[in-house]
């Protein structure tokens, strides 16, 4: 069989003999897929969706591409585990560029504006500027917050190893992690800090985990601080160029990565993995199975083999999103607002009002937070060409419900009461962005909204969540969200078992590929972190 040169995947499926098949190629089973691949093994990836990538992958329209779930990332220089990990999971091919000294811009009422500029010195100077009284508070939140990602960070590298191989390792790490993992954000923010304002500005970033303060694990809350304490990158080339690297190394090795391939089946004898069955009945053998498709997709592949345990743990969804993909024309649009750092908007100072009230009945208000990005100026190569095009996307967090009478409606069938309450929707957000951005509003070419059900239907995440299940307490301390499950040869990858975003994943990836090969995998991992 001959594969195309351009593009490590196609439809077929390549004969013989697979040591690992990989269920999802986002961000966590791309990791995993590379991972073993560099250990030698023949991996299969198998992707229900017509192009890999998940949250990383990118679309297009006329003169227009958008990225889909990538917007900035942490950690992506030499000087980073994450950075050495992905340049030698793809021999160099990914290149990350920085979005600059600020990384996120935060507007709240009254025109308070606050930056948070990527270095741990500037960070703390920028918060004893707006809040001098707060200096106490500030300095033991922040040593807080080293302390809490330390812990948990260990607490989740723990977690990918067999006892066997760490005992009471496993328990001293759970331990110190407890009191970081039990605590919610609110609770911590509420103990250090009185002025209420620098509250709200410290949990204003829930957004890139998708759970307000009252809820939100303060681990979860702390490796998201410490992820972006050096800054912000973002891929050369757009997100688009993260799925070929990687999944080239796949390939290099022996391995495959199928498209249009949807798993219906985990296959499981006598308590063993022993491969996986297609939704067109094909099965496919492999010594072991690792599903990055996250941990309600894989017990529904299990059906009646899904352990017991599972019936009683934690699967409590994060929260959906819409997002609205504006192209720009003729326009230099960094000389009109945009900015290559990620700017929110606020309307009130309530970090606890995340959904937009929306619902197919009744006119949408205005959506109480929204997240700007623009692609094209943070990626070096755009070419905008003669016609200066440009991208930019606004995204808020909405409710599932209003949404879910369409979850099994096919793609661009979904009727008359959807497209008129997705236009309604588009509308209000667009007319919202246009006055948030008054001297891009005139130059708006395309813009086009995609829905909790585009995100079901393009990934099937539950709920249409982005970010997998919700990041509670209980979600960390919960042994049935381990990268080793109990039946053997069977792992989970992704961000169910670590944190989310693309960083989170990538974790989730390295922690099921070292579960799935403990010793050649640790030792992978201890070379990397070495250099």
């Amino acid at each position: 069989m001959t594969h195309p040169t351009d593009r490590p995947w196609s439809h077929e499926i390549p004969g013989g003999r697979w040591d690992t098949i990989v269920i999802g190629s986002g961000m966590g089973g791309m990791t995993t897929a590379a991972m073993l691949a560099k250990l030698g093994q023949r991996v299969l990836v198998l992707e229900q969706h017509v192009i890999p990538g998940g949250f990383t992958q990118t679309f297009k329209r006329p003169g227009y591409h958008w990225d889909v779930g990538v917007h900035i990332v942490g950690e992506m220089t030499g000087r980073s585990f994450a950075g050495r990990l992905l340049n030698d999971l793809t021999d160099g091919r990914l290149e990350w560029e920085s979005v600059g000294p600020v990384y996120d811009e935060f507007d709240f009422p009254d025109g308070f504006t606050i930056q948070f500029p990527g270095s741990p010195e500037a960070f703390r100077d920028t918060l004893l500027d707006y809040f001098p009284h707060e200096r106490q508070g500030i300095d033991e939140y922040l040593s807080l917050v080293r302390r809490a990602s330390r812990a948990s960070g260990r607490n989740l590298q723990a977690r990918a190893l067999p006892w066997y191989l760490a005992p009471g390792g496993r328990r001293k790490a759970a331990e110190a992690a407890h009191p970081h993992i039990s605590a919610t954000t609110q609770s911590v923010l509420e103990s250090l800090i009185d002025d209420p304002r620098l509250r709200s500005v410290l949990a204003a970033q829930w957004g890139y985990y998708g759970v307000p303060p009252s809820r939100s694990s303060f681990a979860m809350h702390a490796l998201m601080v410490q992820h972006f304490l050096h800054g912000a990158f973002y891929p050369v080339g757009s997100a688009a160029s993260i799925a070929p690297a990687l999944l080239q190394t796949v390939a290099d090795s022996g391995g495959w990565t199928a498209v249009r391939r949807t798993v219906e089946d985990i296959v499981v004898r006598r308590r063993r993995v022993a491969g996986v069955r297609l939704a067109d009945g094909t099965e496919i053998e492999a010594n072991r199975v690792v599903s990055a498709a996250g941990a309600i997709p894989t017990a529904a592949m299990l059906g009646e083999s899904a352990p017991d345990s599972w019936a009683d743990s934690y699967r409590e969804p994060g929260p959906a999103h819409l997002s609205l993909y504006l192209g720009f024309s003729g326009v230099d649009i960094a000389a009109r607002g945009a900015q290559a750092y990620c700017q929110w908007y606020y309307d009130s100072w309530d970090t606890e009002a995340i959904e937009w009230d929306v619902h197919p009945d009744r006119a949408p208000g205005t959506a109480p937070v929204v997240f700007c990005s623009f692609p094209s100026i943070k990626d070096p190569v755009h070419d905008p060409g003669p016609d200066l095009h440009h991208t930019g996307e606004a995204i808020t967090f909405v409710p599932w419900e209003p949404f879910s009478k369409w979850k099994d409606a096919r793609w661009k069938r979904r009727g008359a009461e959807y497209e008129e309450f997705k236009s309604e929707l588009t509308e209000a957000l667009l007319g919202q962005y246009r006055g948030l951005y008054p001297e891009l509003a005139p130059h708006v070419e395309h813009a086009e909204m995609s829905t909790p059900v585009s995100t079901h239907h393009f990934t099937s995440a539950p709920a249409g969540s982005i970010y997998g299940l919700a990041t509670e307490p209980d979600r960390f301390e919960d042994e049935t969200l381990l990268p080793g499950t109990s039946i053997s040869g069977l792992y989970l990858s992704g961000a169910d078992i670590s944190t989310p975003g693309v960083a989170g994943a990538l974790m989730g990836g390295v922690l099921a590929a070292v579960a799935a090969a403990p010793v050649a995998g640790g030792r992978y991992v201890r070379v990397v972190m070495k250099r």
